[in-house]
């Protein structure tokens, strides 16, 4: 707010009337208030970001090695350096069995999208029957024909049935955080429920090793 103040002027001196003086000060005291009043209100208000993070499922560790409950339909992945990927189907064998088969061999995926063997690809042609299901799931859903609740209900059903597969997603100490993250997104993207991380074995390392050396 201006503030004017008297000059003092005013006299009479000579006959002539003289112009009185005006202060040009401008009070700024409300208008820092004002400023303090507001950046108070925002520092209250205001909602900061939150670190998110991405839920993991990590299985309970086994008492004993032996304890460990044997795989049925499960795919395990194994992640390596240069962004390199291999997997292999069922129960490992490291060695041939004539029971359970022969030794376990390692193929490998590329995180490209649209080769002949990108895990995208791979992944879509595994879960096929899942995500057909679920796609009559939401056809029906969004024709309301079914609640929300029982949509959701029958989709984690399907998500886990028993005939559809587990994935484990193992690394060396030369995989990087991006391509696990890489792999979840895409068992994410085709709506896959049943997926944990575990430590990878000594006979799974050495084959990974064999694929793109120890060093």
């Amino acid at each position: 707010m201006a503030e004017i103040q008297d000059g003092g002027g005013g006299g009479h001196k000579g006959g002539k009337k003289r112009a009185k003086k005006q202060s040009t000060r401008v009070d700024m005291t409300p208008m820092v208030d004002l400023a303090f009043l507001l950046l108070t209100f925002f520092v209250l208000t205001a909602t900061f970001s939150k670190p998110k993070s991405m839920e993991l499922t990590f299985p309970a560790p086994p008492e004993k090695l032996d304890d460990s409950p044997p795989i049925k339909n499960g795919i395990t992945f194994l992640l390596s350096k240069d962004d390199r990927i291999f997997y292999y189907e069922g129960e490992f064998k490291p060695t041939d069995d004539p029971v359970k088969g022969p030794k376990t061999t390692l193929a490998e995926l590329s995180f490209a999208q649209g080769g002949s063997n990108g895990l995208h690809k791979y992944l879509l042609e595994k879960n096929k029957a899942m995500q057909d299901q679920i796609k009559a799931l939401d056809d029906r859903h969004q024709k309301k024909q079914m609640a929300d609740t029982t949509f959701k209900r029958m989709v984690r059903e399907v998500k886990a049935d028993k005939s559809s597969f587990t994935y484990l997603i193992k690394t060396d100490d030369k995989a990087t955080y991006k391509n696990v993250i890489d792999v979840i997104d895409e068992l994410n993207i085709n709506v896959v429920g049943k997926y944990v991380m575990v430590d990878i074995m000594k006979p799974e390392l050495d084959l990974v090793n064999e694929k793109v050396g120890a060093n």
